[in-house]
This record gives C-alpha cells, sequence and structure tokens, in this order.
C-alpha cells in the first residue's frame, strides 16, 4: 500500500473475482507474472518500505532488498493492527492427540529421526501443519484446517520445547510427554534470545523476524528446507489407508448428493445455498466430519468460470437449465482430508459444454494413468492434463494439483503438479488431479480427483527400471451427460468404464436402494 495505489496480487484462480469485487480500490496486478520486485519500481522510485517481519518470509525481504536496491526496508509494527480495535480474541480450544492408529509413527521416533539427520543445534518449526506432524497433535485454531497455532524449536537431541496459547497443551502433557517442554507463546522470541550455536531455518516459510532475532542474538542461521516437510508428504501405510477410508466414506456423501440433484430437475429453482447447504449435510450425515475441508465452491453458469467463487447471500443465483454447475468441495476426517470438484450438467448442454468437457477429463485421464521414473516432479507432467486443450487452443490458469496432509491441510506442500513444482514426486505423497476450462461471463468446468504416489505394477516385457505411478483415491461418478464419446481414445473409454466399474463395486453396498439405483446408471458403461 503505497500513498496513492494499493496493489492486490493474483494468480490465475481470483482474477475474475478480484476485478469484479475490489478493483474499484485496488489495482490488480497478475502474479507471478509481474513480481513485487516488479512492480514497486514502477510505483515508488525512492524512500523506505515498511513490512511487518511477522508476515514476510525471510527469502521475501531478501529477494527485495537485491532487487530494489534504491529503497531501504523496514520492519515496523503492523499498521492494520495499531487500528483495528475490535480484533476478536486468540482462539482458546485445546490442542488434542492425534491417536498412533491415525498417524502411523509415534512422536518420539520422528523427533529422533528428524533430530538424527539434524546438522545444526536446533531447528525452528513455524508452520503449524509441521508442528501438528511432528507431534501428533492436532487444533482447532484455523478454521477448515485442523491445526495448532504454535511455534516450536527442535533440538539436536530430540527434544522439543513448544510454544503455544495459555493452557492449550494442557490436556496433551501425557501425550508430548517429558522431552516436549511446554511454554506460554509470548515466550517464544525470548527463547530464540536464548540459542546459542546453530540454528536451522526454512527461509521460504520463516517470518524474517525470527531470523533477525537469532542473528542478534549471535546465533548461527543456517537456511535449509524445514525437516518436517518432506516426511510429511510421504503418508506412511497407515495415512494412506486412513485416507482410503475417508475418500470411501465421503464418497457415500457424494454419491447421495448427486443422486437428490437430479432427482430435483431443471426447473427446480434450486440455488447456489441450496446446493452448499445440500452437500454439507450429505456430509454431516457421515457422522464422522469433523469439518469441511474448505469453503464449499459452488457456482453456476458464470460463476462456474470464477475459480474459487464464494457464494454469498448477495450474489446468489439460481440454477437454470441449459447451465453447467461447478462444485468443488472436500471433508476433513479424522482418518483424512478430501478434496473433489465435480461439474454437472444442469438440463440439456450444448456440443461446446461437452467438447470441453470431454477435454478436461482427458487431462484427467492422462495424469491418472501415466507411469513415470524416479526423480520426476509435478512440471513435468502438468502438460500432460493441459494437451487435449492445447490442442484446440484453450487452457487453464492454475496449477494442475496441489498437496494433500493426512487429516491436516487441503492444500500442503512441497508436492504439487504445475509448472513451478521442481519437487521430485516420491511413494505416498497425495495430490489433487484437477485441470479444468473456464469461459468468463459463461462457463466453468474442473474435474478433480485425488490420488497418491506408488510403485508402477511391472509390465511384460519391460527392462526392470523401477517405476512410479498414481493411484486414485476418489471415486465419484462423472456426469456421463457431458461426456462426447467420439473424442475419446478407446483406451480413455476403458479407463472411464474401469473408473465407474470400480466406483460401483466399492460404493453400491453402502448405499440404500434409491441412491443404490442412480449409482448403477451413473456407472454403466459407455
Amino acid at each position: 500500500m503505497l500513498a496513492d495505489v494499493a496493489g492486490i496480487f493474483i494468480d490465475g484462480r481470483y482474477r475474475v473475482q478480484v476485478r469484479t469485487q475490489v478493483a474499484d480500490e485496488f489495482t490488480p496486478v497478475d502474479w507471478p507474472e509481474q513480481r513485487l520486485a516488479d512492480w514497486l519500481p514502477t510505483q515508488l522510485q525512492s524512500g523506505v518500505l515498511a513490512y511487518d517481519p511477522w508476515l514476510h518470509t525471510v527469502s521475501e525481504i531478501a529477494d527485495l532488498r537485491s532487487d530494489l536496491s534504491q529503497l531501504k526496508l523496514a520492519p515496523t509494527d503492523n499498521l492494520v493492527d495499531l487500528i483495528w480495535a475490535d480484533q476478536p480474541a486468540a482462539p482458546v480450544a485445546p490442542f488434542t492427540a492425534h491417536a498412533i492408529e491415525r498417524a502411523g509413527e509415534r512422536h518420539d521416533a520422528k523427533r529422533a529421526r528428524l533430530a538424527a539427520d539434524l546438522k545444526q543445534d536446533a531447528a525452528i518449526l513455524t508452520l503449524p501443519d509441521s508442528i501438528a506432524w511432528l507431534l501428533n497433535i492436532r487444533g482447532t485454531d484455523i478454521a477448515r484446517n485442523p491445526v495448532p497455532q504454535a511455534f516450536a524449536i527442535l533440538h539436536k537431541t530430540g527434544r522439543v520445547d513448544l510454544f503455544a496459547g495459555f493452557g492449550k497443551a494442557d490436556g496433551i502433557l501425557d501425550h508430548l510427554g517429558p522431552d516436549v517442554a511446554v511454554h506460554d507463546i509470548t515466550g517464544f522470541l525470548g527463547a530464540l534470545n536464548g540459542l546459542r550455536g546453530s540454528a536451522l531455518i526454512d527461509a521460504r516459510t520463516c517470518p524474517d523476524i525470527v531470523a533477525t532475532t537469532l542473528t542478534d542474538a549471535g546465533c548461527e542461521v543456517v537456511q535449509a528446507k524445514d525437516p518436517c516437510i518432506l516426511p510429511k508428504a510421504c503418508k506412511n501405510a497407515v495415512e494412506i489407508a486412513g485416507a482410503q477410508a475417508a475418500h470411501k466414506r465421503d464418497a457415500v456423501a457424494m454419491v447421495r448428493f448427486l443422486a437428490w440433484l437430479d432427482s430435483q430437475g431443471p426447473d427446480a429453482g434450486l440455488t447456489e445455498i441450496d446446493v452448499v447447504k445440500a452437500l454439507e449435510g450429505f456430509r454431516m450425515q457421515t457422522n464422522a466430519l469433523r469439518d469441511i475441508s474448505f469453503e464449499t465452491i459452488c457456482g453456476a453458469g458464470p460463476h462456474g468460470a470464477i475459480v474459487h467463487y464464494r457464494v454469498t447471500e448477495d450474489t446468489n443465483r439460481k440454477l437454470g437449465a441449459g447451465e453447467l454447475l461447478l462444485v468443488d468441495s472436500g471433508g476433513q476426517y479424522i482418518d483424512g482430508t478430501t478434496d473433489i470438484t465435480r461439474t454437472m450438467a444442469i438440463g440439456t448442454q450444448t456440443a461446446e459444454h461437452r467438447q470441453c468437457y470431454t477435454r478436461v477429463l482427458q487431462g484427467m485421464i492422462a495424469v491418472s494413468r501415466i507411469r513415470f521414473p524416479h526423480g520426476v516432479g509435478g512440471q513435468h507432467l502438468d502438460a500432460l492434463a493441459r494437451a487435449p486443450l492445447w490442442l484446440a487452443g484453450q487452457d487453464y490458469d492454475h496449477g494442475t494439483g496441489h498437496g494433500v496432509g493426512s487429516y491436516l491441510s487441503v492444500h500442503e506442500g512441497p508436492q504439487g503438479i504445475s509448472r513451478r513444482s521442481e519437487v521430485a514426486l516420491q511413494q505416498g505423497m497425495i495430490l489433487s488431479n484437477e485441470p479444468g476450462y473456464y469461459r468468463e461471463g459463461a462457463f466453468g468446468i474442473r474435474i478433480e480427483n485425488l490420488i497418491f504416489v506408488a510403485d508402477a505394477p511391472a509390465l511384460d516385457g519391460a527392462d526392470d527400471r523401477k517405476m512410479l505411478a498414481f493411484e486414485t483415491l476418489t471415486y465419484v461418478p462423472f456426469d456421463k451427460r457431458l461426456i462426447d464419446t467420439s473424442l475419446l481414445t478407446q483406451a480413455e473409454r476403458h479407463w472411464i468404464d474401469g473408473y465407474h466399474a470400480d466406483t460401483l463395486s466399492l460404493l453400491a453396498p453402502l448405499l440404500g436402494a434409491g441412491d443404490r439405483d442412480w449409482l448403477t446408471t451413473a456407472c454403466a458403461p459407455l
């Protein structure tokens, strides 16, 4: 925010939304095509640029200092906080233990394993999901994400200092044990002041104030990856089994929802809010839902083209005959986190709707079927999902897939499927597979399954090179009314029929008669 202009940096997911909702007050800047360091010199040629050192990472500030040598960067108190008199109180709900039956590994074993590889005297942990994973704890401090607001210091000995709000860890002291010391969160910076020797920080995620506090205390700061990031991403067998159970449970709710939606007909007068409430109701009826995993995205007609659209009373619209309905949703269950998108036909669709939908589906199938060598990252696979669209002169402005946690954050690094994702995919990583296509002012299409990385099955006649592949977690039928079978290859038809056969076999025994009949029809061969 400058004297006369306030820039808002947006990637492809939010550009339509931002320009519609806040462009009268903020200046939209397309990111990552234009970085902050590219934009600022056009607005501010000299002077002092203030920043909140709690809200900007070490690497962000270092890059800005390098790129903006004509400006002086100065840490300051948050100016919004200074005028925000009625801020909500800090959350007080207690932390809970995440049982070994769900985690698959005790936290003392995790601490010992990570400490054994730690070359520094301590590692500073500032990501809530890293702390949740390492200590096998969960919280309700951040809506939709079962993580604790906390900081932690992992010492070379395997001992941990945990910094949390007053009393929030009192109920899990027995779970944490004697080698995890609990302190009030207000003492975090003081503890950093007392560290000696060397400390690891992840410059990409660590607040700048942590690095400056350590440096001022005379501690050697070493920049490296958060030691929890990769182990957390590679789910163990217990976590994968939990994810499969959660997705099976969630799929039953989704099928019941889709059957209900079809029963309403295109002229029922349903609104987007009606759809959201119905879907969340079916998830609640599992009696296992802890929370939704993010705010449900439900866009009818032109709202479907707003990638992360969130319906409000002001924007709520009725579903119209001949429109597409895009619903992206998920659930948080004690054994796993789900995320699924389906695009449905409301009444009779155009040939263009079917062609675009089919190209998106072909891209999703291409990623689902791929085999790839060890060392391949998401950036190598992203084009597979886009190829059918590219051949038609079309594309989408978001990544193809993101990592997903194990009863943790629905968006989890470091893995992903996008042009920027350089991390090699490894066994146990869970990712989304969600290509899309969006016609601004008209319609949006996205199809999303969750998948995980596993050893690829052996092939007759192949060499002995070990390969990886994706296994599917999400089993919910696609809308066959939107599939243009003339565009499909024989292999794609076979994959769809096999997927639907597996879906029917998995879910039919868990459904009542009416929903089972709907599923049988939805999963019939092409």
